[in-house]
């Protein structure tokens, strides 16, 4: 292993330690808004009389 992984590793661990609990808010509400256009999709397809595969 190079100093230079070494360095981006170390990095890397750093930034998921300070940044680790903002990034999993923001993929919550990621993954929520998701949810809310998957159930918007089909319930618009539901009201258009189209079947959903």
């Amino acid at each position: 292993m190079t100093i230079e992984v070494v360095g981006d590793l170390v990095l890397a661990g750093l930034a998921i330690r300070v940044f680790g609990s903002d990034v999993k808010a923001l993929l919550r509400r990621a993954a929520a808004a998701g949810v809310r256009i998957g159930v918007g999709e089909l319930s618009r397809s539901h009201a258009e009389g189209r079947e959903v595969r």
